[in-house]
């Protein structure tokens, strides 16, 4: 009589699908206990890397968000003060969205006018220093004379 593949015993079994001795009686299964919320703690243990991956993207977003507010600001000062004579610190941090607060500068000479921003960055990480965002824009003075027509 050939003998067929589902009557050949799997592993850890004898024919007839009892388990072997030794291979998956009670025992066993109680060594594999041992296992159980291994997931759990690894997962617990990484939640901490994950979540300061994440506050440094967040912040390294933020630094970028408040370096182009300065940079808007700067243009804008710079390009008002060099149009009509004066307020161009005043447009510089009203170009600046709510939350940032901006230090203009303005330097004019006989053919340019210079505006430098200073934005203070909050830190989201923790102990984390970071330096201002400044920007400077440079426009040309459309009057040096002062004279409007």
């Amino acid at each position: 009589m050939p003998r067929h593949c589902d009557q050949r015993p799997g592993p850890g079994l004898v024919p007839g699908g009892t388990p072997a001795p030794g291979t998956g009686g009670p025992a066993a299964r109680a060594g594999r206990r041992g296992d159980r919320g291994q997931v759990a703690l690894e997962y617990i243990g990484f939640v901490p890397i994950l979540l300061f991956v994440a506050l440094c993207g967040i912040q390294l977003g933020w630094i970028a968000y408040v370096h182009e507010q300065a940079d808007t600001a700067a243009r804008t000062a710079a390009r008002v003060e060099a149009r009509k004579g004066s307020g161009g610190a005043a447009a510089g941090r009203a170009a600046v969205r709510g939350g940032l607060t901006a230090d203009v500068a303005i330097s004019k000479s006989d053919d340019a006018v210079t505006a430098t921003v200073t934005i203070p960055i909050n830190a989201i990480v923790p102990g984390l220093s970071v330096e201002p965002a400044r920007a400077t824009a440079v426009m040309p003075n459309d009057d040096p004379t002062g004279a409007r027509p």
